[in-house]
């Protein structure tokens, strides 16, 4: 694994940015260089939920669960140019993985195609789909041939009839690279998607239900939220109040989210897919890589509390295997924890905290000094936390 230099015994902000890169490289090295080598199927264990639901599906599934999360997870980083000559070394090296961990991916001929059709396959489509729109660099670079293999790749989800949830922002996701890229897309699968969410499912407070009913859950972080903002990124204008509040509720969720940060970087165990680690702050780390974070958050307090739940749920004894690649569980290998659902392709959505390294070293994200978040000024007696209040729109 190729560290970068002043991970440990640093300080500050660079060893923070430091630490997040080691990480990031940790977990998505194994997947990355693999799938480029076209030996990702051949080598990654499969590892199932005790429970699981359909292990034959999910089996073939988990390739993809894996590759596109981590890819939407570094999107933002392989876009970016900045950072120290040891951090665009290493940038170079993923960005000609990525090529050609695409290329295989899609590829009908390799012996890495990804499993494309059916229910699960939409739901990480539309991660993969979702890395592309963070990395135009990377559609870029894709010879011809590669992107009208990605095309023809994420047009057979539109055989996939989304549930009445989340699930409807994954056909919405595909549909906006489409639209971001010029090819001809289903706008109606958009305009469902974001409709239904702000004219249905805006519960209030900086929170959308998960469908008709509202579950207290990481769902607003994991996907919902994101997804939206990704969408709206593409066809924003075009929605009216939607477009006009969809910031005011980001950075409100991200308020609440980083007050869920205990003192040692945990946070609730509540809600499925909690085995997603890290990735339960999607959102948060979301709005940080926007430049969104509101007034009453800190870039430093920020940086410092995810940094911890990076350390807490990456850092546990048993998080990866004797091979580096990632077990099932939230703090170490736990896999009583995982519902009907989980493979050990699905943590890599742990990846997707690492949006704000798509942010160069002299943003105040990474350039301000570090400093304590909310639980940690309250619980060590501080009194310097305003009072917190629901928005109202």
């Amino acid at each position: 694994m190729a560290l970068i230099m002043g991970a440990r015994g640093v300080s500050g902000q660079q060893g923070d940015r430091a630490m997040w890169l080691n990480y990031m490289d940790k977990v998505a090295r194994p997947v990355v260089s693999a799938l480029a080598e076209g030996r990702l199927h051949a080598s990654m264990p499969v590892m199932l939920s005790q429970r699981i639901d359909n292990p034959a599906l999910r089996s073939k599934v988990t390739y993809l669960e894996a590759w596109g999360r981590t890819l939407s997870g570094i999107a933002r980083w392989l876009n970016s140019e900045d950072g120290s000559a040891e951090e665009v070394a290493m940038r170079r090296q993923y960005r000609g993985w990525a090529l050609k961990a695409v290329a295989s991916s899609v590829d009908p001929g390799s012996a890495d195609y990804m499993e494309w059709r059916g229910g699960q396959p939409l739901v990480d489509a539309s991660f993969f789909a979702l890395g592309l729109i963070r990395c135009p660099w990377l559609w870029e670079h894709l010879d011809s041939v590669v992107r009208r293999r990605v095309v023809d790749a994420l047009l057979q989800t539109r055989a996939t009839k989304p549930g009445n949830s989340n699930w409807i922002l994954f056909p919405a996701v595909i549909e906006a690279f489409f639209c971001k890229y010029g090819f001809p897309y289903d706008e109606a699968r958009i305009e469902y998607a974001v409709r239904t969410f702000s004219q249905q499912w805006y519960v209030g407070d900086g929170e959308f239900s998960d469908g008709p009913s509202f579950h207290q859950d990481y769902y607003n972080s994991y996907v919902i939220q994101p997804f939206l903002l990704a969408v709206l990124d593409v066809v924003g204008g075009r929605y009216g109040v939607l477009d006009l509040r969809m910031r005011r509720i980001a950075q409100r969720y991200a308020e609440l989210q980083e007050r869920m940060i205990g003192v040692d970087g945990s946070f609730p165990v509540t809600g499925r897919s909690i085995t997603y680690r890290c990735g339960a702050f999607h959102a948060l780390a979301d709005v940080a890589a926007r430049g969104w974070l509101p007034g009453s958050l800190s870039p430093g307090g920020v940086r410092s509390a995810l940094s911890a739940v990076m350390r807490r749920t990456l850092g546990a004894p048993g998080t990866f295997t004797a091979a580096g690649w990632l077990t099932i569980g939230l703090a170490g290998r736990q896999e009583g924890l995982a519902d009907a659902y989980i493979t050990g392709g699905s943590e890599y959505l742990c990846m997707e905290i690492f949006q704000p390294l798509g942010l160069g070293p002299s943003d105040i994200f990474w350039a301000a000094p570090s400093q304590p978040w909310t639980a940690v000024k309250v619980w060590g007696g501080g009194d310097s936390v305003a009072v917190d209040h629901a928005l109202e729109l």
